[in-house]
């Protein structure tokens, strides 16, 4: 079909007549620029005061420009060696915010009966503390190297792999589908970035939200502007 802006900002690309929240299991985010206001890696690279080299490798990684996103990752946190981890709780305290409607659109679907994942290539620091802070029931992120205080510039692997990659949120998306016994065709992703797009296209609902043109192209559903919470305009009972 072609692109339908239903209301301003609101596009859906993919007719999806009469879904509603309770037809879906599983709802799964992204975090960067998603879930929150913030890409993390770079806001952590400004006390480096390289920011501006960090940010350009996230915004070539995000529209899809490099085709090796866990070597443009590694190549970004060997940038921040030397930050310290109180750099980081001040990101944390003083510039993360949650994106407009992300509570109300998490709440509206655990009343729905739904589960909630939190898939990101950023770092469990944050993560974590999104996770909790929403009561989200599962997460995959990426663990930053830590010693004495100080980022060493590396990752640590973790018992699934080295790096929360597309693949990985592709993976990490259908390990939960079958963990919970339903069909990714129960499930909706949703993003902003290149790597977002292999989950995305697992799910039965893909969300684009204030995403880069390749994301929004290929979403069933663009939000472009206002709230994640925007969702529900769509998807009520």
């Amino acid at each position: 079909m072609t692109p339908a802006e239903i209301s301003p900002g609101l596009v859906i690309n993919v007719a999806t007549p009469d879904l509603k929240l309770s037809d879906f299991k599983l709802i799964a985010f992204d975090m960067d620029s998603t879930l929150i206001n913030i890409e993390c890696v770079d806001e952590i690279a400004d006390a480096a005061g390289r920011k501006t080299e960090v940010a350009v490798i996230t915004e070539a990684a995000m529209r899809g420009e490099i085709i090796d996103y866990k070597e443009s990752l590694r190549q970004r946190v060997a940038l921040l060696k030397g930050v310290t981890v109180a750099h980081m709780e001040q990101v944390y305290t003083q510039r993360l915010q949650l994106n407009p409607g992300a509570a109300e659109l998490v709440r509206a679907c655990k009343t729905a009966g739904m589960k909630t994942l939190l898939v990101s290539g950023g770092f469990t620091f944050f993560t974590d503390r999104i996770r909790d802070e929403l009561d989200l029931d599962y997460t995959r992120s990426n663990v930053l190297e830590i010693k004495d205080g100080l980022l060493t510039g590396r990752m640590v692997d973790q018992p699934w792999g080295d790096i929360c990659d597309g693949e990985e949120k592709r993976k990490m998306l259908l390990q939960t589908c079958g963990n919970l016994g339903i069909n990714p065709l129960q499930a909706i992703a949703m993003g902003d970035g290149a790597n977002d797009l292999p989950m995305m296209g697992m799910a039965g609902l893909s969300v684009a939200y204030h995403a880069k043109p390749k994301v929004r192209e290929q979403a069933m559903v663009a939000i472009n502007e206002g709230g994640l919470d925007r969702l529900l305009e769509i998807l009520l009972d």
